[in-house]
């Protein structure tokens, strides 16, 4: 019993440690297509079908999500704030939790689920109908003609699809509050420009861009390594989608602490709240 157990937990843990490095050796040979291809023409042209499906076909998703989601938290706080007769500072925490933290983190969930999952479906199709082996026959690495195209374009568009949805989510908040809700428009406008600066825009956006990384190549490795048949390729889809959502949060909690240690480190403790 006990040898059967250490014998599944040895090759369990070989299983993951060889996925872990599969992965990676995936990762290092875009980045190596990417630095000696990516900024030819042929590149370019593959690049702009990609940032059509990636970006333009994303934009009633992320427009739906950001202003919803404004739309909730003026709703769920509004009462809070009013209780200490401060609701007319109601638009600064809005506007601050959607650009720092909800705005991104939710347009790259959404973008997992939609984008990554047609990625993974899209890559695995091919794979369990051996195109990808016949680019190989043909001289063509399908990672460079593949995958560069698609991590480039999650990687761009991505921080793009992020700022859409941050000003829908301030325009939804504000909706409620100032039509609704009866917030006077002049202080929601001041607290929310009072509250936000540059850093905490730029704090989602540059997390944005590693999000869309991150979205991209899990997408791509898991419809290269997909299982046979149309399971195979549905498996690989739910796999991409949940270890995509995983890295999002995962990224979000490390770049939260890093970049709030590099803003102390530039501005130190007296510097603008953050």
């Amino acid at each position: 019993m006990v040898p059967a157990i250490i014998e599944r937990v040895g090759n369990d843990s070989l299983k993951a440690i060889s996925g872990f490095g599969a992965f990676f050796a995936f990762f290092a040979q875009t980045w190596r297509w990417f630095f000696s291809h990516g900024w030819r023409w042929n590149t370019f042209r593959l690049i702009f079908p990609q940032m059509y499906e990636v970006g333009v076909r994303s934009v009633p998703v992320i427009a739906i999500t950001g202003g919803f989601i404004g739309m909730v938290m003026a709703i769920e706080t509004f009462s809070q704030f009013k209780a200490f007769g401060q609701e007319e500072r109601i638009g600064g925490v809005i506007g601050l939790t959607v650009v720092k933290q909800i705005g991104p983190v939710l347009a790259a969930v959404m973008l997992a689920g939609r984008v990554g999952g047609a990625l993974t479906a899209e890559l695995g199709t091919m794979n369990v109908t051996e195109q990808l082996d016949a680019l190989r026959v043909m001289g063509t690495d399908p990672i460079r003609f593949l995958v560069v195209p698609r991590f480039v374009a999650c990687v761009l568009l991505t921080p793009i699809l992020t700022i859409y949805s941050d000003l829908l989510g301030v325009l939804g908040g504000w909706l409620i509050s100032v039509k609704f809700l009866g917030v006077p428009n002049q202080p929601y406008w001041y607290y929310s420009a009072d509250l936000i600066d540059t850093w905490n825009i730029m704090e989602g956006l540059m997390k944005s861009v590693f999000f869309g990384g991150a979205i991209g190549i899990i997408a791509c490795y898991k419809g290269f390594n997909c299982g046979s048949g149309a399971k195979g390729v549905g498996s690989a889809c739910t796999e991409a989608f949940v270890t995509s959502f995983l890295a999002i949060i995962v990224l979000n909690f490390f770049f939260a602490k890093l970049l709030q240690d590099l803003f102390r480190a530039i501005y130190g403790d007296s510097g603008p709240l953050i």
